[in-house]
């Protein structure tokens, strides 16, 4: 008997795994490379990506007692296989291609999946944040929402492209193309050639800044037929994308649990997040938040943290990191929707940075703090936001003294009295 199965594995004071028997796995579209590593011996065979074959693979790497499994998380290719691992309870781990890759000139299909079994057994490999079946179910269901939602604006872009392209202005007057009122105008538009101002005012609804006047004179364009039919079939597409997408958006809702709604109705109370989002967010991360070491784990995992890069004692630049890209894109735009809140937090920390260092830094830098409030409204806390004049309550008295000053640049000199007075009021606060 090996020594191998007195101690299968070995955990350092790090919480670093060696392991005696383990598996590394090169997974491509339609093969499959699998190298077995028993202590130092390896034995490597090559299999299909069918599920049959995959069971094979199960059959195999159970009867030789394999502690763990690594694979590149290449596309969408390892998911058949941590499926069938999971439902076999074969533990597995993906790991990031970035962080395996061989060296060069040894690129070939059986080094690359020695190479990853020899890094698993050594405790090289840092496992993926993968998320339970259920988890992932509704992880594609949001990600393809998303990706209807973005199909759909593409394609009101396109209308307003050609809307303009027939002498129509209606864009620059109705900040929604979507709204009820444009709708109408559009349909009377296509549907008729000679309107009237009695016309488009049966057809506008609300409170709307612009006037009867300046729409007609707006939606008086040069329409041909063709393009009559054209606009007409475009907007039906649009319409009926409209309807997919409250389709898939009912089966979302009927998909999440009790727990997930709750958590979604704490995340709508941050400013920049609704319901959408929070949807995404949840289906994305989970609730359960022990998955990550810390918030600054949690951050970098979605790809919002700043990265390191320092040599000889010297800070360079530190981009972001990758991450969650569907994440990140939905938090990007949160971030944009919450610094337009005056009364916010993250206002005042957009404004403080986005001077000397510009609006895309600024709004990552949004989304990290966003990232930061996620986590613990998630892990429990209650989200409680620190105000626009957070800032402005450090150094008070410093930011006194550089005003006066610009105020002396100036040429207004202020009595000693009100001096004396703007001191005490700094003093007490």
């Amino acid at each position: 008997m090996s020594k191998a199965k007195t101690q299968p594995v070995i955990q350092t004071d790090d919480d670093t795994l060696f392991y005696e028997r383990c598996a590394g796995i090169d997974v491509h579209k339609k093969l499959l490379v699998v190298c077995l590593r028993i202590g130092r011996k390896t034995e490597s065979r090559e299999f299909g990506t069918t599920t049959g074959e995959i069971r094979e693979i199960v059959k195999w790497l159970k009867s030789n007692g394999c502690q763990m499994i690594a694979m590149e998380s290449t596309g969408s290719y390892w998911k058949p296989l941590y499926n069938i691992f999971e439902q076999e309870n074969l533990p597995a781990m993906v790991v990031n291609a970035y962080h395996i890759k061989n060296v060069p000139g040894r690129k070939t299909d059986w080094n690359d999946a020695f190479w990853i079994a020899k890094c698993l057994a050594q405790g090289l490999l840092k496992p993926s944040f993968v998320s339970d079946r259920e988890q992932r179910e509704l992880r594609d269901m949001t990600r393809f929402r998303k990706s209807q939602i973005e199909e759909r604006s593409r394609n009101i872009n396109r209308l307003q492209k050609l809307l303009e392209s027939a002498n129509i202005k209606l864009s620059s007057w109705l900040s929604d193309i979507e709204g009820k009122s444009s709708g109408e105008l559009l349909e009377l538009i296509i549907g008729k050639e000679d309107f009237t101002l009695n016309d488009v005012k049966e057809r506008m609804y609300g409170r709307m800044k612009s006037t009867p006047e300046e729409i007609f004179a707006a939606i008086e364009g040069y329409i041909t037929p063709t393009q009559r039919k054209f606009f007409s079939h475009v907007i039906n597409i649009i319409k009926e994308q409209t309807k997919l997408i409250e389709i898939t958006d009912s089966m979302i809702k009927s998909s999440f649990s009790d727990e997930q709604k709750t958590a979604v109705d704490k995340l709508d109370v941050i400013p920049g997040i609704g319901r959408i989002s929070a949807e995404q967010i949840i289906a994305e991360t989970g609730i359960d938040m022990s998955n990550f070491r810390n918030q600054h784990a949690f951050s970098n995992w979605i790809g919002v943290a700043p990265g390191n890069n320092e040599s000889a004692g010297k800070r360079k630049s530190g981009k972001t990191t990758y991450g969650n890209k569907t994440l990140k894109s939905t938090l990007t735009q949160c971030a944009k929707s919450a610094v337009k809140n005056k009364n916010t937090y993250f206002h005042a920390q957009y404004s403080r940075l986005v001077t000397h260092r510009g609006k895309n830094r600024a709004t990552m830098a949004v989304a990290h703090s966003m990232a930061i409030a996620i986590y613990f409204v998630l892990s429990g806390a209650e989200f409680k936001d620190l105000g626009a004049d957070y800032y402005n309550q450090f150094n008070r008295e410093k930011k006194v003294n550089s005003h006066l000053k610009q105020l002396n640049k100036l040429g207004i000199t202020l009595s000693d009295e009100v001096l004396q007075s703007i001191y005490l009021q700094t003093a007490d606060a």
